[in-house]
């Protein structure tokens, strides 16, 4: 028989599991609200019961058999959002990356999801992700966490035919996951006025985001500027009482010395690149800025692995763009059980 406190503890997760549970089923639009709202409350028990229980897949053991008291308090989990960028990075070896150890960020019980967790928080979603080589990378990135990797070896290829669109359906778990190849800013805004605004149901989760094109063909900072504030009008467009969960795919440092051709170097300097992110800042298409897109900022990101992590100058190792897919799948995670609740 359970000790009395941990018995305490078990009544409290039929609590608080059972009544959540059937909220979400009734009340989501969709699956993806109600699996992603039984894992926060997981994450939610395991950060005041189990701190250092690491894998979600023991969460719930954790929160019945270990009782000891936390060290910190859990945040509000819209005041988590602004800490998901807080990464470390390690290069003893191969480059790899971990969420901050600071006492607020650790509080959020931010966690890398596995192929598990991963398929329970998107089951039944429709995925999105429209832009140029630095979204289909995004993609590679989605799909070796969620595939196996005979299964990843034979869709692959696909994925990197030359210019093109891909798709692809896990149906056991009923995922939908559409590649769109939209390398300029209006390729993004045909997408949402034409394919996306007519023809709802929206898809559940969208990652919209370009510039490297923009940057080398027309090294224009004001015109990007116009461009992707045509993107923020046709998001603002879309007409459904529940919208897509939507980010930005932000552009990744560049590393001159390792361009490729000396139009790349003379055109896409870091000067040039600061005065498209002040443009993108000034559209305030970003959520930090009252927009309605989550910024995955790709620059952060690639600019802590390092000049080691990308051949080309522009394009970076997976371990990047796993680190962006890990940081939107726990923006879902906060994101999904703000709209149950």
């Amino acid at each position: 028989m359970l000790p009395s406190a941990q018995l305490a503890i078990f009544a409290a997760s039929v609590v608080l599991f059972v009544p959540m549970g059937l909220a979400g089923l009734h009340l989501s639009r969709t699956k993806m609200l109600f699996f992603s709202g039984i894992l926060f409350i997981f994450l939610f028990v395991a950060v005041h019961l189990a701190p250092y229980f690491l894998s979600i897949s023991h969460l719930l053991l954790a929160s019945i058999f270990f009782p000891s008291p936390p060290p910190y308090s859990l945040l509000p989990p819209p005041s988590c959002l602004p800490f998901l960028h807080r990464i470390s990075w390690t290069h003893a070896s191969d480059p790899a990356w971990s969420w901050d150890p600071s006492a607020p960020v650790r509080s959020c019980g931010f966690q890398s999801l596995s192929n598990p967790d991963a398929s329970i928080l998107l089951n039944g979603s429709w995925i999105l992700v429209a832009g140029d080589s630095q979204a289909r990378l995004l993609v590679l990135a989605l799909l070796r966490l969620l595939l196996d990797p005979t299964s990843l070896a034979s869709v692959e290829p696909d994925l990197f035919k030359r210019h093109s669109d891909y798709h692809i359906a896990i149906a056991d778990r009923g995922i939908k996951i559409d590649f769109l190849w939209a390398p300029y800013e209006r390729n993004i805004t045909d997408l949402l006025v034409r394919n996306i605004q007519p023809v709802p149901p929206y898809p559940d989760v969208m990652v919209l985001g370009s510039g490297l094109w923009h940057l080398l063909h027309s090294t224009n900072s004001s015109h990007y500027g116009e461009a992707v504030n045509g993107i923020k009008e046709a998001v603002f467009s879309l007409h459904s009482p529940v919208l897509p969960h939507m980010f930005w795919l932000g552009l990744p440092t560049l590393i001159s010395s390792k361009l490729n051709t000396p139009e790349k170097r003379e055109r896409m300097t870091d000067a040039m690149l600061e005065a498209y992110g002040r443009e993108v800042a000034t559209t305030k298409i970003l959520r930090q800025s009252g927009g309605p897109l989550m910024l995955l900022d790709i620059r952060w990101l690639s600019r802590g692995c390092g000049a080691r992590c990308t051949d080309d100058g522009m394009h970076y190792n997976g371990v990047v763009y796993n680190a962006a897919l890990q940081i939107m799948l726990n923006a879902l995670v906060i994101e999904s059980q703000q709209r149950i609740e």
